[in-house]
């Protein structure tokens, strides 16, 4: 492609100098950014992969049970950054406590799956799939959100809608609505569900001839053009907004670039990105240790997108989940096994934040899952499909979510 006119980069913001020889949805991205950024709102889920330790993640500081479950890996009392006089952050979370203080973050506690499965592979397919304990569902709910958004107007989307940072597609995103995963926005590494992609593929286009299933079917040259336009923009000299100090790693590494994505106006709608590293059955630690180390990253990370996206974080809600929680003991080995019931975090401008929701099951023996974890007592998908349904405005939730009981009057209404 030649390009006859001036593209380059304000304050992260692609924008294009005239239309001549200009994609036509780069063309629209650019002359509508203002109205766009107004309108286009955005969900981006966070998977904690492996299981994270809810209870050590928001600690039930004001139960006496959590201390004498856990006598070498509890967080103390006087490390816990306290929220509401029960519940108190991990000190490794401190970069999200000026969300919280600002109504920004909202906690949802005793969240998760009800299947039992103790399962990371089934347990994680099945949130991602969002149909527990039915594994022969094809798509992911993530994807079902922007098939059920484009009914009954089909109209045709930014090649950007739907982001997966990573090398290959996620679960959650797999189905019939194209949508991509980018290892390196520098590199332009892009898979699919293609069993013959090689995601660091050094151009888009050797990605795109050698698919198998086309992952950007329907959007051919344009999708061409606007990656050659990014390219042009030259991603690699990016500069995150004043304030924003990404952590070095996967993690961080993949909000930076996800932030790049969504201030170039590109029509990002849904995004996805994945942190691992929370299996602690060994020397979980406690306010040091393994468990603290990736929280930091974990926090850091989310901390600096938040201040990267400036005012579009005011349209966008950021959610996070794990397959499931850690037992409430700790086990010999000071660590914690495969549990039930975890925690969520819920990021956003519209947010009706500075609260924990859901209710609390307590700790006793009595009120254990099974005998041991701490029970479920918000699914999961009332979380998501809130979101879904105010946020996103999605009102198809039987098809987001088929076969759960998911209306607007179960809502835990963190959203204003």
């Amino acid at each position: 492609m030649s390009i006859t006119r001036r593209a380059f980069l304000i304050n992260g913001g692609l924008t294009v100098i005239g239309t001549a020889a200009v994609p036509a949805f780069l063309t629209r991205a650019a002359y509508a950014a203002e109205s766009a950024a107004a309108k286009n709102k955005r969900l981006v889920v966070i998977f904690q992969r492996g299981a994270a330790d809810g209870l050590n993640i928001v600690v039930p500081h004001g139960e006496r049970a959590y201390y004498a479950m856990r006598p070498s890996i509890n967080i103390p009392r006087n490390a816990v950054l306290d929220l509401d006089g029960f519940f108190g952050l991990h000190p490794s979370l401190s970069p999200l406590q000026p969300l919280w203080k600002q109504r920004h973050l909202a906690i949802v506690h005793a969240a998760g799956s009800p299947d039992p499965t103790r399962s990371h592979f089934d347990a994680q397919d099945f949130m991602e799939s969002g149909t527990p304990g039915i594994k022969a569902t094809e798509d992911g709910w993530l994807n079902r959100t922007l098939h059920s958004l484009r009914q009954p107007s089909p109209a045709d989307p930014s090649p950007f809608r739907a982001i997966a940072l990573g090398p290959s597609m996620p679960r959650i995103l797999s189905g019939s609505e194209p949508a991509v995963a980018i290892n390196n926005i520098s590199d332009f590494g892009v898979g699919g569900n293609n069993p013959k992609g090689t995601p660091n593929a050094n151009t888009f286009e050797a990605m795109y001839e050698h698919s198998v299933d086309s992952v950007l079917h329907g959007t051919g040259q344009e999708t061409f053009d606007a990656v050659k336009m990014l390219r042009a923009a030259d991603p690699a000299k990016y500069k995150p907004a004043a304030g924003a100090s990404y952590p070095n790693g996967r993690f961080g590494d993949s909000l930076r670039q996800l932030a790049q994505l969504i201030k170039a106006n590109l029509g990002v709608r849904v995004a996805f990105a994945d942190i691992g590293g929370w299996d602690h059955h060994v020397n979980e630690g406690s306010t040091q240790g393994q468990i603290a180390n990736v929280l930091r990253e974990f926090s850091q990370s989310l901390a600096a997108f938040w201040t990267d996206l400036g005012d579009l974080a005011e349209d966008t809600i950021i959610v996070t989940m794990s397959e499931f929680g850690r037992t409430a003991r700790e086990n010999g080995n000071r660590g914690t096994d495969h549990g039930h019931a975890n925690v969520m975090f819920v990021m956003g401008g519209p947010l009706k934040g500075g609260k924990v929701y859901g209710r609390w099951p307590g700790l006793d023996q009595s009120q254990l899952y099974e005998g041991r974890d701490l029970a479920v007592t918000t699914d999961f998908r009332q979380v998501l499909g809130e979101a879904v349904f105010k946020h996103l405005g999605n009102k198809a939730l039987n098809q987001v979510f088929p076969g759960f009981d998911n209306q607007p009057g179960r809502f835990l209404k963190y959203l204003g």
